[in-house]
């Protein structure tokens, strides 16, 4: 399978994903994006069309592997959800699979009191 035929498939399965959720000012949507080097998530309100908090991995003095910045980026978008008394969201994905640094990210944001 061709680089392009991968970028497609996560492409198409990112699109799946969003037909279906959506994001309200009471419950945004926590969606994560994670490059070769960097980690970076969003909480999106759908209705409205507003970011209402980011966290990301690009000019932190964070170090370490991309699994512990994912941990890092999750605890921080957590932090910041609680300053704007968000306690629940809906989990975005981005067409990734549930595992390694996208699960990290999750369970440190969870472990903040974040729920999803």
């Amino acid at each position: 399978m061709s680089h392009a035929e991968k970028t497609l498939n996560q492409k198409l399965r990112a699109a799946r994903v969003r037909a279906k959720i959506s994001g309200t000012a009471e419950r945004p949507r926590l969606s994560v994006t994670i490059s070769n080097k960097h980690v970076s998530a969003q909480l999106i309100d759908d209705v409205a069309a507003k970011t209402l908090a980011a966290a990301t991995s690009v000019g932190a003095k964070a170090t370490g592997t991309m699994t512990e910045q994912a941990a890092l980026v999750g605890t921080d978008i957590a932090k910041k959800a609680k300053k704007n008394k968000i306690t629940a969201v809906v989990f975005d994905r981005n067409g990734r699979q549930y595992a390694k640094r996208l699960a990290a990210l999750a369970d440190a944001a969870r472990a903040e009191g974040l729920e999803f």
